[in-house]
């Protein structure tokens, strides 16, 4: 149900379709140092979902840090009612029936703070915050490293050569998608002085070393 990626770090691959196009998406859970979890990007909440979280600990804090990653939000709230539910800027109006707790900014949240980092990616269409686990050094993202080359769906493989993302990051899409280069490259640059270990992706294989390489690469051109 989990795989273990780095102390105290799982994360869980599911199918997902996006525009029509099966991109898969990522679930990561963060055991924080009192013993409550963090979850990013939640998937559906099915009954041996809900059990494999409960065994690894208490809900804290869910994060839907990507204006595209909401969909299970509701399930989750339903759920954990005490946990902490924290929306990227912009997602609170697109998602009004949903009642948010918090909007993600660049400052970890007191929940979050003796673990956590985070950044925002708001040059980026999608408004995202990006996570930084300081333990383990793993940079949790949604969608600001897109990497749909390796999927095991040829149309997708086919999709992701059309848009040249050969690796993480890569391709004609990222210079769309950033809308204001400047700020881009601020906030790029914020992430790096995390020099990440390893990267974890919503959608695509999990960076497993040179994180920080992979990254400024995938940026560059900002």
């Amino acid at each position: 149900m989990f795989d273990l990626v780095a102390k105290d770090v799982w994360t869980t691959a599911r199918g997902q379709r996006f525009w029509g196009l099966e991109t898969g998406t990522r679930m990561t859970v963060v055991r924080l140092a009192d013993g409550g979890l963090f979850v990013h990007c939640p998937v559906a909440l099915d009954a041996p979902t809900r059990a494999a979280v409960d065994a690894l600990g208490d809900v804290r804090v869910v994060a839907s840090s990507s204006l595209f990653h909401h969909l299970y939000a509701g399930e989750w709230m339903q759920a954990y009612p005490r946990a902490l539910f924290c929306a990227c800027p912009g997602l609170p109006q697109k998602r009004a029936d949903l009642r948010w707790g918090h909007v993600l900014d660049g400052t970890p949240h007191d929940l979050l703070r003796g673990d956590l980092d985070q950044a925002e990616f708001t040059a980026r269409f999608e408004r995202e915050v990006v996570f930084f686990h300081r333990a383990s050094g793993t940079m949790i993202c949604a969608d600001a490293l897109l990497n749909l080359s390796t999927h095991a769906s040829r149309s997708t493989r086919a999709a992701a050569w059309l848009m040249g993302n050969t690796k993480p990051g890569k391709g004609w899409l990222e210079y769309v998608a950033v809308r204001d280069w400047k700020l881009g490259r601020r906030q790029v640059d914020r992430m790096l002085e995390w020099d990440p270990a390893r990267i974890v992706l919503a959608h695509g294989g999990l960076v497993e070393r040179d994180g920080g390489r992979v990254l400024r690469e995938a940026y560059a051109w900002l």
